[in-house]
């Protein structure tokens, strides 16, 4: 699946009641305009500055400069902004300061002049894609309002012919006006919401500026889209952004597009977050590929701190486990927190808090079988470059993602006697790049989930009454599907961790261990709407 159908897969239009859109470099294509302004107006002046002062001359960076000082901040805001990053300090001055005098306000009123000079001599181009998805939005019966930290938005909206479009706008106007504070402060967003009389909770922004993502972010956003016209990507996920495009043209609907499509957990947090309240949450997560990367080697998927503290942060309100092929000592020893419920071995080994414990009695069984497989495939495996054949006490993971592809007939050939050698004792299981020998006895990730439910009924942690259990249970394998099966035939909800959406028993998708992430933080920082 592309980059555009993954774009479409996040942006479920259902979700939402109104969108905000920045103007500069989203709608319109001034933002070239707005750089040349900035640019002129600040060699000029350093270049005077520096013949006064005997200093070198060090011109305007368009490239980093832009972005990272000016680029959607209010004016006067942004003049102040380059100018401290040169250790120069001016007096603030006033508005009202002509275009000549050495202030912030002169400055800024010069840029301002720059710019008017500029839009009347080349007019306004606009991206067609943007004008296409914002009147298909409209069509839908969305709100759509603009925000723009220039005052100059309501011209340049006249001279480009889009007024129409938009049922509200902010602008730098208001910003003066009501003295409100400029991006990346909430403030304008908080606005646009408050003018089309939605909850920021029930709408998504699009903006292309780094200080127009952490503003909608912190607006409180459903949906924060980046749209990356200067090669930021990642810084734009960085400030905020839940799905970054090229073009908003990726976000357009085709004849492709299916309703029955999984949605995007992110997307769709607030229809959750109505799903869970007044319920009592139990987490569960699966390790690789949910909560770290996928790796080539099994001992490189190493917790990163900002998602153990996260999970730290959500074990502190909720009842957490972590529920793995791994063994149990070992996803404990990497996870490192006490506070945790460890399931390992696909749930064949249990313990948590308060003496929680299991282990399948009947597990003991399979170990001279494992034992006899693990030998037989290490013997027949020995001269492939790149296989891995990984010992669990109760499974073994032969992985073949740095194996070359002739070799992997001889691999598959290897675990299918090793299978037939087990005298029905050993399956064989798939996942991402491996083959699995797990015990023929009926147990799984699944049944593991509802014996730990069991159990926390039992222990009192959660009430007995069905209602009042809800589990969300994350992962990214073959193996999770057992428990994705559970909570589609019974209560509770599923969400897979994949590039992209695909065939599975889930209910939502989420795109990479940093979206579970940013999913679990929002549960953390919800407010009162979750129990």
């Amino acid at each position: 699946m592309q980059k555009t159908d993954r774009a479409k897969q996040g942006f479920n239009l259902a979700c939402f009641s109104a969108g905000v859109f920045d103007l500069d470099g989203v709608v319109t294509d001034t933002a070239n305009v707005h750089c040349a302004a900035w640019e002129q107006l600040f060699d000029d002046y350093l270049r005077s500055r520096a013949q006064a002062m005997g200093e070198r001359f060090e011109p305007f960076n368009a490239s980093v400069d832009y972005p990272r000082y000016v680029d959607g901040k209010p004016r006067y805001q942004g003049v102040e902004s380059f100018l401290a990053s040169r250790s120069i300090t001016l007096a603030y001055g006033s508005p009202d300061d002509p275009p000549e005098r050495e202030t912030i306000c002169g400055l800024g009123n010069r840029k301002d002049r720059l710019f008017r000079e500029r839009l009347a001599k080349d007019g306004v181009d606009v991206f067609d894609s943007s004008v296409a998805l914002i009147q298909h939005l409209r069509d839908a019966g969305l709100k759509i309002a603009l925000v723009s930290s220039s005052k100059n938005a309501a011209a340049v909206l006249e001279t480009a012919g889009l007024s129409h479009l938009f049922d509200a706008h902010v602008d730098g106007n208001d910003i003066e006006r009501r003295k409100l504070k400029g991006k990346p402060d909430s403030d304008i967003f908080l606005l646009a919401a408050s003018l089309l009389e939605v909850s920021p909770s029930g709408a998504f922004a699009v903006e292309d500026a780094l200080s127009g993502v952490e503003a909608a972010r912190a607006a409180g956003y459903a949906l924060v889209v980046g749209v990356d016209r200067a090669d930021q990507r990642d810084a734009l996920l960085e400030h905020g952004a839940d799905i970054v495009v090229d073009d908003l043209g990726e976000l357009m609907p085709d004849s492709a597009s299916s309703e029955s499509t999984l949605p995007n957990a992110l997307v769709c947090y607030e229809e959750i977050a109505h799903y869970l309240a007044d319920k009592r949450l139990v987490i569960f997560l699966d390790y690789d590929g949910t909560l770290t990367p996928i790796v080539d080697r099994p001992e490189l998927a190493v917790l990163s701190d900002d998602m153990r503290e996260t999970l730290g942060k959500v074990a502190e309100r909720f009842t957490v486990a972590i529920v793995s092929g791994r063994d149990r000592a070992d996803v404990e020893q990497l996870v490192a927190l006490d506070n945790l419920i460890y399931a390992g071995s696909h749930g064949f080994d249990i313990a948590g808090p308060g003496g929680l414990h299991m282990q399948q009695e009947r597990a003991q069984e399979f170990l001279p079988a494992l034992d006899h497989a693990e030998a037989e495939l290490k013997q027949k495996l020995n001269d492939i470059e790149g296989v891995i054949v990984e010992r669990k006490r109760y499974a073994i993971a032969v992985h073949y993602r740095l194996v070359a592809a002739e070799h992997l007939e001889t691999i598959e050939e290897a675990v299918a006697q090793a299978v037939e050698a087990s005298a029905s004792m050993l399956r064989r299981t798939g996942g991402k790049k491996i083959f699995e020998l797990r015990p023929t006895f009926p147990w799984d990730k699944g049944k593991a989930l509802n014996w730990l439910l069991d159990a926390l009924v039992r222990s009192g942690k959660v009430e007995p009454s069905d209602k009042d259990i809800l589990p969300l249970y994350f992962g990214d394998d073959e193996t999770d599907e057992d428990a994705f099966k559970v909570l589609r035939e019974g209560q509770g909800l599923g969400l897979l961790v994949a590039e992209a959406p695909q065939p599975t028993e889930a209910h939502y998708w989420l795109e990479d261990p940093q979206a579970v992430g940013r999913f679990l933080q929002r549960l953390c920082n919800a407010d009162g709407e979750l129990p």
